[in-house]
């Protein structure tokens, strides 16, 4: 496997072509998105078939994917079906929170099955069983990973990977990690999680934007040594072609149910933390983590009103209620992480002692940001206090970068 590595490391870095970075080192930047004539095509880790097909030639593999796991963005074949067209023995499908196909709720219990279209046996990784089981992995010579992230914390298909890298670990299973872009990977910033405060929401002492991508965070819990016992698993990435992380990324498919366009998943790390409080972020809506409010005109002077949409929302919070707030449908494209939505609705709550939940300080990792709200700090002051934080997650973060 060293010497797969080796190799993998080395066409990577013969194969990557100049690209254009925006004028400040980092930014996401809408017209670096519009100008993609002068950019060489991007290139998952995926699309790279001539790199991993040798790789699974007679082995027996497992795959954890779901709608995300496509090769050729323009053709959208996913990835069971293409190597299974290639003859290759795949034996189980494995599953992330909102199941294979991508339209169960947030939450929502993801039970096993059979894949209909290809007879394989789905099994999922959500719920209570989150952990392959040396029953599950005992048949398969390797496993393949494949899941567009959106590089935020609390985003559960990280907590995914490092289950997965654990079980591989622990049962001497190699896993090949097919890299993606990250959407929000142009910076790094919010609070770092603090001991006391892990969660499914949260495994790792890393920001809510963490600024890495599936394979590089895969190469930190392994160098960091965060998995279980300190194991390490032996991973192989196939690193992505032709970007970096000042470069934006469209996702083809919709990552979750409730990321259903660019903006969304731009305003993530932003409007999730509302998911502590008692404000919709639009859920039951077909704007979701676009728009914020709740039965309450002092709110704001925006109306939605959330219904169930089965395949995003079937139970959304005020369901079938008038909903006042912000239409945030305007925002740009270059939005990064703030607090001034969570300030302002705590603000026009009439600093409500009920507007947060238990679930906020778990989406946090941390009980400092809750303390500091109701304390009337600023953004500004707020942002000062995890700065040492981000800052020294900024140099060991520098370590495990495939994309500068």
């Amino acid at each position: 496997m060293k010497q797969l590595k080796l190799i993998l490391l080395l066409t990577f870095l013969l194969g990557t072509l100049p690209f254009c970075k925006s004028e400040t080192e980092g930014q996401y930047s809408q017209k670096n998105a519009l100008s993609t004539s002068a950019i060489p095509e991007i290139k998952t880790g995926a699309d790279q078939p001539l790199h991993y097909l040798p790789l699974l030639k007679g082995k027996k593999v497992g795959l954890v994917v779901n709608q995300t796991s496509i090769i050729n963005q323009k053709k959208s074949k996913h990835l069971v079906d293409f190597l299974l067209a290639e003859d290759i023995p795949v034996k189980k499908i494995f599953v992330p929170e909102h199941g294979f196909r991508g339209d169960a709720d947030a939450g929502e219990a993801i039970e096993n099955g059979m894949d209909k279209s290809t007879g394989l046996p789905v099994i999922s990784l959500y719920g209570s069983h989150k952990k392959p089981t040396p029953e599950d992995l005992k048949d398969l010579d390797l496993l393949i990973f494949d899941l567009q992230d959106v590089g935020v914390r609390f985003y559960t298909y990280i907590s995914t990977l490092h289950y997965v890298m654990e079980a591989c670990a622990e049962n001497n299973k190699p896993l090949i990690i097919l890299d993606r872009p990250n959407p929000n990977g142009d910076y790094v910033d919010g609070p770092v999680l603090k001991n006391g405060f892990k969660s499914f929401v949260g495994m790792h002492p890393i920001p809510v934007v963490h600024g890495l991508t599936i394979g590089e965070l895969a190469r930190m819990i392994n160098g960091e040594k965060w998995l279980k016992n300190g194991v390490k698993a032996d991973i192989s990435i196939i690193p992505v072609k032709n970007w970096d992380h000042a470069m934006p990324y469209s996702l083809p498919i919709k990552p979750s149910p409730n990321l259903p366009n660019e903006l969304a998943i731009r305003l993530y790390p932003s409007l999730c933390f509302f998911e502590g409080t008692q404000i919709s972020v639009g859920r039951g809506t077909t704007f979701p983590f676009q728009v914020i409010g709740a039965p309450d005109s002092r709110y704001g002077d925006f109306t939605f009103t959330p219904k169930s949409i089965p395949g995003m929302s079937k139970n959304p919070p005020y369901e079938g209620k008038k909903c006042y707030g912000l239409d945030l449908r305007g925002s740009e494209l270059s939005h990064r992480f703030t607090l001034r939505y969570l300030l302002d609705m705590y603000k026009k709550s009439g600093k409500d002692p009920d507007f947060f939940n238990n679930f906020f300080n778990t989406l946090a990792g941390t009980d400092e940001l809750k303390k500091a709200i109701l304390a009337g700090k600023s953004e500004e002051e707020i942002k000062a206090t995890w700065q040492k934080d981000l800052n020294h997650y900024k140099k060991k973060r520098s370590k495990y970068l495939l994309y500068k």
